[in-house]
């Protein structure tokens, strides 16, 4: 089984996937803009054309998958987003502060990246499209 996160986004998608295969060294596989629906699915509004309906990137074995909304179709895609966190883990510290650096760029930090009582570097942040992420380096003490 493989669990994916997908993520909403109201007309950034395409901007959010290829900053994200950018700091994260994935590929974008897949990017069906809404133009591509067939008529009847009734997003030919000039609006959405170049909106997404579904993105998907890989990065190593785990992928993300994205897709631009509006209110009407979900009601809290223009609120911040809650409740969750896209969190990344490595036993790599510098990978793990590279993917924070970048991911932190134009975003605001919430916990900035640094030695915990549980990691040798964790960090957290909201990224420029709302998206909030964890950034934890595994130790192997089976505590993280």
């Amino acid at each position: 089984m493989k669990i994916v996160t997908s993520l909403s986004f109201r007309g950034q998608c395409r901007e959010a996937f290829e900053f994200y295969a950018k700091v994260l060294g994935g590929k974008i596989t897949a990017a069906m803009p809404y133009s591509d629906a067939p008529p009847e699915m009734g997003a030919d509004n000039p609006k959405y054309r170049d909106w997404l309906m579904h993105c998907w990137l890989d990065v190593g074995d785990q992928s993300l998958m994205g897709a631009d909304m509006d209110t009407d179709w979900a009601p809290n895609v223009d609120k911040p987003k809650n409740g969750f966190d896209v969190t990344l883990h490595t036993d790599d510290i510098d990978q793990a502060r590279r993917w924070f650096d970048g991911l932190k760029e134009g975003g605001k930090v919430v916990m900035d990246f640094d030695k915990t009582f549980w990691s040798p570097g964790y960090g957290s942040l909201i990224d420029r499209f709302g998206v909030p992420w964890m950034v934890n380096t595994h130790t192997g003490n089976g505590r993280e």
